[in-house]
């Protein structure tokens, strides 16, 4: 629930009367469809091969309708691949699958350069990061010398070698995997690589009726193969989308309670590393795709509450002697900052409670 006021003040500034989708869709006359109808069908398609999990596929689009990588933190055999793969599929984008091992060096990653048969010079062969959708499986599978190869790739969208930039493919999204379970020869990201996702999900397992759906659908032979989806559109109309979510308007109260909770991270006698300015830019970017996908203009605070959690507790390091590990793992240390900080006045109240001041 937001306020009167808040709403007014978007009005206000906006220059008409936000009621949701029919003001939204004006602006966007130059779609045949509505946006948020292209993205509702793209959730509904990969809900047809990922049952049950319609949350983790909501929240894996906004991420990457924010322009930010995905980290998948959980154990094999849930549908990992299946979500990177149906994604890649539905957006129209090139897929590929990197499987991380411990040998692997970052020319298997990045590519690298090799010498060209008929010309005798070194030529670049691109590697397998080269795609619009890229599945890093297992990444803490491999040394930090591979994964650090990545870093350029995330952050800048493109790769150097042998001092030569080469730009990726445009879009380009990394969704990465590992297992929270079993850390035998395995090379926990550091801090500054855990920074650069967006968010860190897990699918966890299937609801039973979901998984019995799922069981039938193999008895009977008429599973889906997600690489069988049929595109809901082209890459270009998802930069389109993008770059349309990034400029949804956020309004200066609620980017005025971000700093407030950013600052009560860095403040508690818990956290030894509070949230970065890239970890607000992140949040900002969410709930500004979160508000996209409901077919708004604006974003409120039910939309920054909404991304909290998978955009920011990752991104926090308790301090030593605490069992930090399940306390961010369930988000208990962030979700007790994000419930005591209050919003200002003018972004509304009736949030269980909250204070507003």
């Amino acid at each position: 629930m937001v306020s009167p006021d808040f709403l007014d003040k978007m009005r206000e500034r906006n220059g008409r009367d936000y009621k949701g989708e029919d003001d939204h869709a004006g602006r966007m006359q130059h779609w045949p469809e509505a946006p948020q109808v292209l993205l509702h069908r793209m959730q509904l398609k990969l809900e047809h091969v990922l049952l049950g999990k319609q949350a983790v596929i909501r929240q894996t689009l906004t991420a990457l309708l924010a322009g930010g990588h995905v980290l998948l933190e959980d154990i094999p055999g849930v549908g990992k691949t299946v979500l990177a793969q149906g994604i890649a599929r539905v957006m129209g984008g090139e897929f590929r699958r990197i499987q991380f091992t411990s040998d692997m060096v970052p020319a298997d990653v990045i590519g690298g350069m090799v010498l060209e048969g008929r010309s005798g010079e070194l030529v670049y062969r691109p590697g397998p990061i080269m795609a619009n959708v890229v599945l890093a499986d297992e990444i803490n599978r491999t040394s930090p010398r591979t994964q650090s190869a990545l870093l350029e790739a995330m952050e800048e969208r493109s790769v150097t070698i042998e001092g030569e930039t080469h730009r990726l493919p445009d879009p380009f999204m990394l969704i990465a995997t590992q297992n929270p379970l079993s850390f035998q020869g395995t090379s926990p990201l550091p801090e500054a690589q855990l920074d650069r996702f967006l968010m860190r999900l897990s699918i966890g397992y299937p609801e039973a009726d979901a998984e019995e759906r799922l069981l039938k659908q193999y008895a009977e032979g008429n599973r889906q193969d997600p690489a069988r989806l049929r595109p809901v559109i082209t890459p270009p109309e998802w930069l389109r989308m993008q770059k349309e979510a990034a400029q949804t308007h956020m309004h200066h109260a609620l980017m005025e309670y971000m700093v407030r909770v950013a600052e009560a991270t860095r403040r508690s006698p818990d956290i030894a590393l509070g949230l970065s300015p890239r970890a607000l830019r992140d949040w900002l970017r969410a709930a500004q795709a979160g508000a996209y996908l409901e077919g708004r203009g604006y974003v409120i605070p039910d939309d920054l509450l909404a991304t909290a959690e998978p955009v920011l507790a990752h991104r926090l390091a308790v301090r030593s002697g605490m069992s930090g590990g399940e306390a961010l793992r369930d988000g208990s240390i962030l979700a007790a900052i994000v419930r005591e900080t209050p919003f200002p006045r003018e972004a509304g109240a009736g949030f269980g409670g909250r204070r507003v001041r």
